[in-house]
């Protein structure tokens, strides 16, 4: 008969790698009883260390992995008899740490893996090892322990979901980092149809550019020392080259959309394709807003530790003027309007990735000072792409900001669900008539695009002149009037 010793993982959790386990004895109930139903075992812990705590506390961030140990021993019936045993655990099961992509908000599904780290490096704790792209923004997967990294898990570019095993991290002080090989740049080679060949630097061991393709007078290898004409067309390639880098070789580089990229394409044409989108304009005059800008502004910053801008005021101004017009605040669901009693406004930032839109909600509540406060640290998220996925969900208008690069106008495209966007210009100084005579004031045109499924013309061209009024004289919006 085979009695089976078998030591789970839920056994193996108190022990380190410097752990001993003693089998304890064992013995039959008697020589006389042929049946022997129930046997029981036990064992014992005991640390080489004297001064070693054997037990591991209980850590969530930390995820041990152990397989089942089994022990087989063969017994002769009618016996009686004591055996022990000395297991040496291993580093393998006690060190490897599982790490794992982080939740996922609910509108997002999956998203691209991009690995930062190579097999075998070193990572400090909280260091990132790769970074998962999504429709909205991007998430970072970092160590939870210091360590080397054993293996990946997911291949890189792979699509992966919420939680998924991404690798494996030896948090051992005497792991060994994997010896990576370096040899030179490949050399990659052009192809005619002579059969000639011309070797040049590549990045890639696949980069061949294949010239079938040229005409047949392009065939053979030219004469560089004559003066050439450009071929008609340009040549295919899948050569490394840089899209940035304009050098007159004639090449083509093709570079795969993100996925923030492909979402944001295709939301702006779900949105020319859905809303009946008409544009209105107006002026504004910022003389006013300039002035009170150079007023107040090192007031502002001594008190608040932020900068003043004039986003804070189109902001505001927006916000009052949803409220007056209820109608530019609402969306279309179905059959049915849907009025909101608050107001949440996304301002449109750009990021090194893409075009972000973070939402200030209540804006209705807010002053100029938790605007801008909330604006300055909706930026730096978006520099350094650490924006959360919640902070860009809904959002009932939004506020494009292309004067920071010098727009002088501009139409912009709705922001769905939503059913308007203003566009903001750059501020420049023009000739205007002021009571009858030619002065020149900074200037800025605004454009309100809206949909005029819901939001009649009469709405647009009013709600828009409660802005330009609300921005010129920021008096009334305090009076209410």
């Amino acid at each position: 008969m085979s009695h089976i010793v078998s030591l789970r993982s839920a056994s193996l959790r108190a022990l380190r790698s410097s752990s001993t386990i003693v089998a304890a004895s064992k013995c039959t109930t008697s020589p006389h009883r042929s049946c022997q139903p129930l046997r029981k075992f036990s064992y014992s812990i005991l640390s080489t260390s004297p001064d070693q705590n054997s037990t591991i506390g209980n850590n969530k961030n930390k995820k041990r992995t152990h397989s089942a140990r089994t022990i087989s021993i063969d017994s002769v019936p009618d016996s009686v008899y004591r055996f022990n045993r000395r297991i040496h655990t291993s580093p393998v099961f006690f060190d490897s740490v599982d790490v794992r992509a982080p939740p996922f908000p609910e509108s997002v599904k999956e998203g691209t893996i991009r690995l930062l780290k190579k097999v075998g490096d070193k990572v400090s704790v909280d260091e990132a090892i790769a970074e998962i792209e999504t429709d909205k923004a991007n998430l970072s997967i970092n160590a939870p322990e210091a360590g080397t990294i054993e293996a990946y898990l997911v291949a890189d570019s792979d699509n992966v979901t919420s939680g998924v095993h991404v690798a494996k991290l030896n948090t051992s002080a005497d792991a060994k980092p994997v010896s990576e090989s370096k040899t030179d740049a490949p050399i990659g080679k052009v192809e005619t149809k002579s059969g000639q060949s011309i070797e040049k630097p590549s990045a890639d061991p696949a980069a061949h550019i294949s010239l079938n393709e040229l005409s047949p007078s392009a065939g053979a290898i030219r004469d560089t020392s004559a003066p050439q004409k450009p071929i008609a067309h340009p040549i295919k390639t899948y050569a490394k080259i840089d899209p940035h880098n304009v050098t007159g070789t004639r090449l083509e580089t093709r570079v795969k959309m993100s996925r923030m990229r492909l979402k944001i394409s295709e939301r702006l044409k779900e949105a020319q394709n859905t809303c009946a989108m008409l544009t209105t304009f107006n002026e504004i005059d910022m003389s006013n807003a300039v002035e009170f800008r150079k007023k107040y502004a090192d007031q502002f910053l001594k008190r608040h530790n932020i900068k003043l801008g004039f986003m804070s005021a189109f902001v505001k101004a927006s916000a009052c003027a949803l409220t007056d017009s209820p109608i530019v605040n609402a969306v279309i669901d179905g059959n049915e309007i849907v009025y909101r009693d608050y107001v949440d406004i996304s301002v449109a930032v750009a990021s090194p990735k893409g075009l972000v839109v973070p939402v200030i909600r209540n804006v209705e509540k807010m002053n100029y000072a938790d605007i801008e406060r909330a604006i300055n640290e909706y930026g730096e998220q978006a520099k350094k792409g650490t924006l959360p996925i919640e902070d860009m969900d809904g959002g009932t208008f939004t506020i494009s900001n292309g004067g920071v690069f010098g727009s002088l106008f501009g139409t912009p495209i709705i922001n769905l669900p939503q059913s308007a966007i203003l566009g903001m210009h750059g501020i420049f100084d023009r000739p205007v008539a002021i009571n009858g005579k030619m002065e020149i004031r900074p200037m800025m045109y605004v454009a309100l695009t809206y949909d005029h499924r819901i939001i009649d013309g009469r709405d647009a061209v009013l709600f828009l002149r409660k802005i330009k009024q609300y921005v010129e004289d920021s008096r009334t919006m305090f009076l209410d009037i």
